[in-house]
C-alpha cells in the first residue's frame, strides 16, 4: 500500500519551514482507495513569493486547522503505507519535523519519483512534476496546490509501477542499504558513479550550476555518500539542492585540504561554514621619520609598505611588537604601543635606552630596529613537502616560502628537478592565509621528514 503525498509550505527549505496545505492519496498499486486533503494554519506569515507561487495567503489559512489538529488523520492513512513523493525527502521531512515537534514520532518507508522516473523513464530532458507530466501526457490541473500536484504524482507513479523492470527497481529502492535510496532525488546517478575512490576535493552544484558545497575527502566517493546518509535539517536541505557534483583530484589529504581551503574562499558556497569568514592580514614594517630615527608599525598588509612580518589580527601585530621591544630594547613609543606620551613607560622601568627622550643616540637606536628586522628575516621558512601524486609516477609538492604558502604542483616522477627554478614551472600559484598558514603548519609538525629545505635547491628521489 502507498500514499502519495504533496504539501505546500511557507519557505522554500525544510529547516524552519512550515506547511500551508497537504494532500495524501491512499494507492492499493490498482486503485485510489483513501484521500485526505487539508489548508493547514502555519501560525506564522505566508511570504508574498509563495502566495503568487501557490494562490495559498494568509487569509485562506486563518481558520484552518493547526498541524496537531489534523496529525491523528495524517498518522492513520499513511499508518503501514510506504510514503511517496516527487523529491520525498522534502515533504518527508518536513512532515516529520512539524509531527516530532508536536510529540508525535513519524517514520516511514520512502519513494521517490523524481529518482524512479530517472531510472525507469532515462532520456528526459527535465523530470520536474510539470515538465514530465507534459511530456508523459498526465494530466496536471491546479499545479503548486497541495491536490493538483498529489493527484498527478499518482498517475505518474502508476504509470511508473507499470513501466518493465519496475519490480526489481522497486525492490532496489525500498532497500535502505541501496545508494539508489539515498541519492538526492534531482542527482543523476552517473555523476556520483564517476566519483573515484581517490583523495580529492568534490563541488556540489545546484540546478543551475552555482556551487553550493565545498568538501574534501580521502576517499570521493566514500565521503560525498555520507552526506546523503546524513538526516540532520542542514543536510537533507543541501542534498535536496544537489543536481550536480564535480571533483579534483588531489593525491593526498594535505592538498585536498589546501584546495577545499581555497576553493570555499573563492566560491563562497552557501552551505559551507567554516574557512568563509574573511580575515584581515596584517604586516609590520618600518619607517623612518624626519628626525631620522627608525620606527616599527602595523597596518593593514595593503597598506604596510615593504612588511617584513605577516600577521592577522591587530592583538597579534601588538604582541609580536612588544617582545621585540623587549628583546632588543626598543622603545614602544616608536613601535606605536604607546601614543601621545613624552617619555615611553619601558624607559622609567629601565627597559629603554632613552630614545624617546633624547638621551640615546639616533644611529645606535636605528642600529637596533635594523637587527631585529634582521632577525625576522634570517627565520623566514624557505621549503617544499613532498607528497603522493594522483597517479602511479606522480609526485606532489607545497612550497613554502618566507614562511608563506605559494601553492602547490604535480611532477612526474622521471621529471628532473635540481632546483626552486625547476618546481616553479610546476607550480600552480595559491593565496596565503591564516588557515592555510595553520593547515601547514599543523602538517609540518607530524612529517617532518617530508620537508625539503628550498635552500639546500635538491630533489632526491
Amino acid at each position: 500500500m502507498y500514499c502519495i503525498v504533496d504539501i505546500e509550505t511557507t519557505g522554500n527549505s525544510i529547516k524552519g519551514n512550515k506547511i500551508t496545505e497537504i494532500s495524501i492519496f491512499k494507492y492499493d498499486g490498482y486503485e485510489i482507495v483513501d484521500e485526505f486533503t487539508s489548508l493547514v494554519n502555519p501560525h506564522c506569515e505566508i511570504p508574498y513569493f509563495i502566495t503568487r507561487l501557490t494562490g495559498i495567503d494568509n487569509e485562506m489559512v486563518r481558520d484552518a486547522p493547526s498541524i496537531d489538529e489534523i496529525a491523528p488523520e495524517i498518522l492513520r492513512i499513511t499508518e503501514g503505507t510506504i510514503f511517496v513523493a516527487h523529491s520525498v525527502n522534502f515533504d518527508y521531512n518536513i512532515i516529520k519535523n512539524e509531527l516530532k515537534e508536536i510529540g508525535n514520532e513519524f517514520i516511514r518507508k520512502k519513494l521517490c519519483t523524481v529518482r524512479l522516473s530517472r531510472k525507469l523513464l532515462p532520456g528526459y530532458h527535465s523530470y520536474s512534476l510539470g515538465k514530465l507530466c507534459s511530456s508523459l501526457e498526465i494530466p496536471l490541473t491546479d499545479r503548486h496546490r497541495a491536490r493538483g500536484d498529489a493527484h498527478a504524482t499518482t498517475l505518474l507513479f502508476q504509470k511508473l509501477l507499470r513501466t518493465d523492470g519496475a519490480e526489481q527497481v522497486f525492490k532496489t529502492f525500498l532497500n535502505a542499504r541501496s545508494q539508489e535510496a539515498t541519492l538526492p532525488a534531482a542527482l543523476p546517478r552517473d555523476a556520483f558513479e564517476r566519483l573515484p575512490n581517490k583523495p580529492g576535493v568534490y563541488y556540489f552544484k545546484n540546478n543551475k550550476g552555482k556551487i553550493i558545497y565545498v568538501g574534501k575527502a580521502v576517499d570521493l566517493k566514500k565521503r560525498v555518500l555520507s552526506h546523503f546518509y546524513d538526516k540532520s535539517n542542514k543536510e537533507v536541505r543541501m542534498c535536496a539542492e544537489t543536481a550536480d557534483i564535480d571533483f579534483e583530484l588531489s593525491g593526498n589529504e594535505l592538498v585536498a585540504l589546501l584546495m577545499e581551503s581555497s576553493a570555499i574562499k573563492h566560491h563562497y558556497p552557501e552551505h559551507n561554514r567554516a574557512q568563509k569568514r574573511k580575515i584581515q592580514p596584517y604586516g609590520i614594517f618600518s619607517y623612518e621619520d624626519r628626525k631620522g630615527i627608525k620606527h616599527l608599525a602595523y597596518n593593514k598588509l595593503k597598506m604596510a609598505p615593504n612588511a617584513f612580518s605577516v600577521l592577522y589580527s591587530p592583538t597579534t601585530c601588538r604582541l609580536f611588537l612588544e617582545e621585540i621591544c623587549k628583546v632588543y630594547r626598543l622603545c614602544p613609543k616608536y613601535c606605536h604601543l604607546q601614543d601621545n606620551v613624552k617619555t615611553c613607560s619601558h624607559y622609567r622601568i629601565n627597559g629603554c635606552d632613552g630614545i624617546c627622550d633624547g638621551s640615546e643616540d639616533i644611529g645606535r637606536y636605528n642600529a637596533k630596529v635594523i637587527e631585529a628586522i634582521e632577525q625576522v628575516n634570517s627565520e623566514r621558512e624557505n621549503f617544499i613537502i613532498r607528497e603522493k601524486g594522483r597517479q602511479l609516477g606522480e609526485e606532489a609538492f607545497i612550497m613554502v616560502k618566507n614562511n608563506a604558502y605559494i601553492g602547490y604542483g604535480f611532477i612526474e616522477k622521471e621529471v628532473t628537478i635540481n632546483n626552486q627554478e625547476d618546481l616553479n614551472a610546476y607550480l600552480v600559484a595559491q593565496p596565503n592565509t591564516l588557515e592555510t598558514e595553520s593547515i601547514i603548519r599543523s602538517y609540518v609538525s607530524k612529517n617532518s621528514r617530508k620537508v625539503i629545505n628550498l635552500k639546500e635547491e635538491i630533489w632526491e628521489v
